[in-house]
């Protein structure tokens, strides 16, 4: 299972994209934008990045320049309508590492991702640990005291991203942004029953491990303990 980052500003061909990538057991995230794109490449790590070429405010080869500019090793899938020569090679020089041409049957680019997904990676996974809790990035095992525990995809991207970022307050609506993304159909009401979800998978009280600062909202302790 890997963890896969979509940036496509077409909602119907990202929607497609993410039911069928998730039907394969991969965890998905839709950016709409490459400026949202990019600050989720920021804040998160991804396996793999499926980038559409035309999106407006900030196309696919400025996000991938601007990315590869900055260090960033993820493999990334171009997306694109554009077929010609050129256009190939513009994105492959750009650092792309593999390129599909629209429109596209899902079959071949599920087929494209597993290739790149047995590429050896240049990098290795920095396992999370927070107390008695351990992830693990690669592998989306999540444990408590060496016994494997059972989330939801979106609690363990909640988990994921706090445990990235210990002892930092943020507010149920800079959670929205950086977990759910661009889906409009969440509020700060999922973000506080999914904070309930997590308390109780990871066996934790209120106050302990996850505390939830009054009027500014949630925040990962680096140990256990606390007060809400």
């Amino acid at each position: 299972m890997a963890k896969i980052l979509v940036v496509e500003d077409d909602r119907a061909l990202a929607e497609v994209t993410k039911f069928g990538l998730e039907s394969q057991g991969h965890m998905v995230q839709v950016a709409k934008n490459g400026a949202v794109a990019l600050d989720n490449l920021r804040i998160n790590k991804y396996d793999l990045v499926i980038l559409d070429w035309m999106m407006p405010e900030m196309s696919g080869i400025e996000l991938l320049e601007t990315f590869r500019g900055r260090g960033g090793q993820i493999p990334i899938l171009m997306l694109t309508a554009r077929g010609m020569l050129e256009d190939k090679e513009r994105g492959l020089d750009a650092g792309a590492d593999d390129y599909l041409v629209k429109p596209f049957e899902h079959r071949e680019l599920q087929a494209r991702v597993r290739a790149l997904l047995r590429r050896p990676q240049s990098m290795a996974s920095t396992v999370l640990k927070c107390g008695e809790i351990t992830l693990d990035p690669a592998t989306c095992i999540v444990t408590k005291c060496g016994a494997e525990l059972s989330l939801r995809p979106k609690v363990y991207s909640l988990l994921e991203f706090l445990m990235r970022h210990p002892n930092q307050v943020y507010s149920a609506d800079a959670i929205l942004e950086r977990v759910w993304l661009d889906d409009a159909m969440v509020s700060t009401d999922t973000v506080r029953a999914h904070f309930k979800l997590l308390r109780k998978s990871l066996g934790i009280k209120e106050g302990e491990l996850i505390k939830t600062v009054r009027n500014r909202g949630y925040m990962l302790l680096d140990g256990s303990g606390g007060d809400e």
